[in-house]
């Protein structure tokens, strides 16, 4: 490879790093103030007295597990949910407790 070559791949690196981080630093602050809300909302249900709704597919995951089938429970937790397979995966790790 010629040194133009290289110069290229290096820049083009450079360039999906920059773009990498630039992306990390906006969602960090996005997050924390979903979470922020998030928990409003929570605090607000409770002082009113409401619960959340229950998924009828709670029931279900919960049977799986039961049944030792974690695989399926996180799968059916995706469905539900439209989560990514990380955060279904904890989320019914966390149910298992």
């Amino acid at each position: 490879m010629d040194n133009t070559s290289l110069t290229s791949i290096a820049l083009v690196v450079l360039a999906v790093g920059v773009l990498a981080s630039s992306v990390d630093r906006r969602s960090k602050p996005l997050e924390r103030r979903l979470a922020r809300l998030e928990e409003k909302v929570d605090r607000l249900m409770a002082h009113v007295g409401v619960e959340e709704p229950q998924d009828p597919r709670t029931a279900e995951i919960d049977r799986l597990l039961a049944a030792g089938k974690k695989i399926q429970a996180i799968k059916l937790h995706r469905e539900a949910t439209g989560s990514g397979l990380a955060e279904a995966k904890e989320a019914v790790e966390r149910r298992m407790r």
